[in-house]
């Protein structure tokens, strides 16, 4: 998902604007880990960008993006640029509680 969202509307306000833009992030996320997982994959992950156009676009958490959403919205910025590419994840072996590292 590649995609900028305006946040200016004749009608609607920049706070429903906001909403709206985060029910279409979540609902992109649900849509993409409800997937079949290829052979291998434990999970899907996923590269996620966020800035003011796509050339300012900074990584991010994909946790992170309520809080810099509220943040446009604050700094009132007509448009933010939003990237979600899903890709396969695998965990990583914790482990076991008894032994020791070597430090």
């Amino acid at each position: 998902m590649k995609k900028t969202f305006e946040m200016t509307h004749p009608k609607v306000k920049p706070v429903r604007l906001a909403e709206q833009a985060k029910r279409d992030i979540n609902r992109y996320v649900r849509r993409e880990r409800k997937r079949e997982l290829p052979e291998g994959v434990d999970f899907w992950d996923f590269d996620c960008k966020f800035g003011q156009s796509e050339e300012d676009a900074k990584p991010i958490h994909l946790a992170e993006f309520g809080k810099h959403i509220d943040e446009a919205l604050s700094m009132q910025l007509p448009a933010f640029y939003v990237e979600l590419i899903a890709i396969p994840g695998r965990r990583a072996k914790k482990k076991p509680r008894g032994e020791k590292t070597d430090s």
